[in-house]
């Protein structure tokens, strides 16, 4: 909405305008261009008046006669670039939209660069967007992605970081939450954990909202803000958690649709990147080989699919685009029968009669074509992407790793040894089986002796494992003992449902033999059981000294006595430090069964297993 409003000159869009928009070009960053493409695709932007879309510090034209929307942070090298564009004329009126708030200073810069170029009058407008955040989903925010390792889980975990480095840090994550509390037009009331960066985020946070409701005049958060409508009148909870409270679940193998893309396809924004493989033709000998297609999907809000089997365990993904198919063929099906009839049968006098009847028949079917190529449009789409995830599910055992891992993180007990599975060599790579056993580490409750250890540390270097992320695991988990007791992670096992029963007939095109058919049980996370007690108020020695803010109150107290003792209805869970897509899901179960009750997750970054294990395993080279 709030970008909408933007492209729109900063005025709400009309709804049933009739008019043409206004043509317009828009000039952004990579920053700008992060936040918009997972929300708005070329076409929306074009509907909105936007005919070009251009990087700020690529070689542009000048289009004298055209107004420009700039999106850009409020950088020295883009102020300068800005300031050139003033000087060189390029368009007829500038409307100046920073995603974060640009300082007094630089904004005297851009004044002085406007006088000298004699263009006062064509810079229309200039405006602090506080968009300072990527949405992903509706329910789903991260921080950034341009030059996110500056706020990575490395960055604030670095053993020799200096207290400068990470004040910075923490003003840069303030800042973005900052920006997302003033664009839902909602002042939180604010937990979190002590003792960790997440409660530096939070007296930083407490204190610039603090801050701008003091200045009345100038307060971000009076009346007419967009989200003015957006929550309940009742304000909502942000839970601010840390990832070191559970480094388990960014190991987790998972078995739901998004996160098992994130995990093992490369997925970024929204938008997953696969190599198509160019079939098993020989090419002739001395040929070069053939070079490897990427393809590039966006998976979106608009696409009905995919929203509807995200967060789905992956065999019933499987089974739903092969119905999908089905339809599909059955819908294409009649549209050709019916042009059949139509094409054949015109000449004979008995068929006038069935023609009325028929024709109003194909004009329905043909006014449902757009619709039925859009719907093969995600067959094609998701087949692709299914097809590319059960590959590696197939030829890594994904589906073992993850109910083995579930059976150790519910303390089930098991039917195969750890050294085993580690030292089976036709089960997953060595990077899976580092993280099943960084989880084994994790979650048991005595750390393995040493001879044991000793035992596992060979067998993962004999399967090519690099250990690297051990040794910090290890620290963490002295440290964290001391701290608090191990996290449980509920005690229910995924139940498996015999193989694939319906999928196996011949028609289907997701060969699945073999392929565990597992059912997942709703068994909440740790993240998810923090936002309960805390959303729900109950009493619980794990949240029960979180920190309490509420930045409306005049002086800041220091209590973990909550004044409010309602359960809230609307909640945003961040965690500082880095998010994955498996609690995402888990939090969204959650509240599916909670009437009424919303809930939000957010992330400084988000990391997938493999970039989780890179981050780790650095610590050990410092």
């Amino acid at each position: 909405v709030a970008l909408k409003r933007m492209l729109n000159f900063n005025v709400p869009p009309v709804k049933n305008s009739t008019g043409e928009p206004v043509w317009k070009v828009l000039i952004y960053d990579r920053f700008g261009q992060d936040i918009i493409s997972p929300l708005l695709s070329v076409k929306e932007l074009r509907d909105m008046g936007i005919t070009l879309h251009l990087l700020l510090h690529s070689d542009r034209d000048a289009i004298p006669d055209v107004p420009a929307v700039y999106f850009v942070m409020p950088t020295e090298e883009n102020i300068d670039r800005m300031c050139q564009d003033l000087r060189n004329q390029l368009y007829e009126s500038y409307y100046l939209n920073f995603i974060s708030a640009i300082s007094r200073s630089k904004l005297e810069d851009i004044a002085n660069a406007a006088i000298g170029a004699n263009a006062v009058t064509q810079v229309a407008k200039v405006f602090d967007q506080y968009l300072n955040f990527i949405t992903l989903e509706d329910d789903m925010f991260v921080l950034c992605n341009q030059n996110k390792e500056l706020v990575s889980y490395r960055a604030i975990n670095r053993p020799d970081i200096t207290d400068t480095e990470m004040e910075t840090i923490m003003d840069t994550i303030v800042d973005s939450l900052f920006c997302f509390f003033v664009t839902l037009g909602a002042i939180p009331i604010i937990r979190c954990s002590r003792g960790t960066a997440a409660e530096m985020v939070a007296v930083k946070l407490d204190k610039k909202l603090r801050e701008n409701l003091r200045d009345a005049r100038n307060s971000l958060f009076t009346g007419d803000t967009l989200g003015a409508g957006q929550f309940s009148f009742q304000r909502p909870l942000l839970v601010l958690v840390d990832r070191n409270i559970d480094l388990a679940t960014p190991l987790h193998h998972t078995w739901t649709y998004q996160a098992l893309v994130h995990d093992v396809l490369d997925f970024h924004l929204n938008r997953v990147n696969l190599e198509e493989s160019t079939g098993m033709e020989t090419s002739p000998a001395g040929a070069r080989p053939k070079k490897k297609n990427k393809k590039s999907y966006d998976l979106t809000a608009s696409d009905k699919f995919w929203q509807k089997h995200k967060g789905s365990p992956f065999p019933e993904v499987a089974e739903s685009v092969q119905q999908e198919l089905e339809s599909y063929r059955a819908q294409e099906d009649e549209v050709k029968r019916l042009k059949s009839i139509m094409g054949i049968e015109g000449e004979d006098e008995g068929a006038i009669s069935m023609l009325s009847d028929n024709t109003a028949k194909l004009t329905s079917a043909v006014s449902s074509l757009p619709e039925l190529l859009e719907k093969k449009r995600l067959i094609d789409l998701h087949t692709n992407v299914a097809t590319a995830v059960l590959e590696h599910i197939k030829s890594r055992k994904l589906d073992v790793y993850f109910e083995y891992e579930e059976k150790i993180m519910s303390k089930s007990t098991l039917d195969k040894s750890l050294l085993d599975m580690i030292s089976d060599p036709d089960a997953g790579t060595p990077e899976d089986k580092m993280r099943l056993f960084l989880i084994y580490y994790i979650s048991s409750a005595q750390a393995p002796s040493e001879i044991d250890l000793e035992q596992y540390k060979k067998a993962l270097m004999d399967a090519g494992c690099n250990l690297a992320p051990l040794h910090y695991i290890k620290q963490w988990k002295a440290f964290a003992k001391m701290a608090s007791a191990p996290t449980s992670y509920g005690s229910t096992t995924p139940k498996p449902l015999g193989l694939f029963s319906r999928v196996m007939n011949t028609g289907s095109q997701f060969v699945m033999e073999g392929v565990k058919n597992l059912v997942l049980k709703q068994q909440n996370l740790p993240v998810t059981r923090i936002l309960d007690n805390l959303m729900e108020m109950k009493s619980n020695p794990e949240t029960d000294d979180y920190r309490y803010f509420d930045p409306k109150m005049l002086r800041g107290s220091d209590s973990s006595v909550p004044r409010n003792k309602n359960p809230f209805q609307e909640a945003i869970v961040f965690v500082v430090g880095g998010g994955n897509y498996i609690e995402y899901q888990n939090l969204i179960d959650y509240i599916k069964g909670k009437q009424g009750k919303h809930v939000l997750y957010g992330c400084s970054e988000l990391f997938n297993a493999t970039q989780f294990i890179k981050q780790v395993g650095t610590f050990y080279n410092l």
